[in-house]
């Protein structure tokens, strides 16, 4: 499983024209499941970033977490992030999960952040999303 997470002062995704999910300072949470991924990976990645200390204090260190910080997140399902681009020009996705399989686990990512207290957003799995953010800093990490 992987996330890209990118520290956002707002954020929203559309479908069909329609705001599916929108969150004001936070994170955006990109999440792609590969067909290896354990079965403790959605909990213990959205505890990584439930924790990550990417908000700035009050000194403009980077050493508050989302809890600290207030954040919001939003989590929209990203298999693009399985592309492995090594051969030719198409890129290949025979390491992401099949959707039966991902979609679960994106969803236990996001409940799991609901759990430890975070309010989540959510993009739809499977739809064709547009995705608006404003980046902050910019702040941009890649989980695994």
């Amino acid at each position: 499983m992987r996330v890209l997470l990118q520290r956002v002062r707002q954020a929203a995704v559309r479908v069909d024209g329609r705001t599916v999910g929108e969150i004001g300072p936070g994170l955006l949470a990109l999440v792609g499941c590969g067909r290896d991924d354990g079965p403790e990976d959605p909990e213990r990645l959205a505890g990584k970033v439930w924790n990550l200390r990417v908000f700035e204090d009050a000194e403009g260190k980077m050493n508050l977490a989302a809890p600290e910080a207030g954040a919001e997140i939003l989590v929209v399902s990203q298999f693009t992030l399985y592309g492995d681009t090594s051969k030719g020009r198409r890129p290949s996705w025979i390491d992401a999960a099949a959707p039966e399989e991902a979609e679960p686990r994106v969803e236990r990512f996001a409940a799991e952040l609901e759990r430890l207290g975070a309010r989540v957003a959510r993009g739809v799995f499977r739809a064709h999303m547009e995705v608006e953010l404003v980046n902050d800093g910019p702040v941009t990490l890649m989980l695994d």
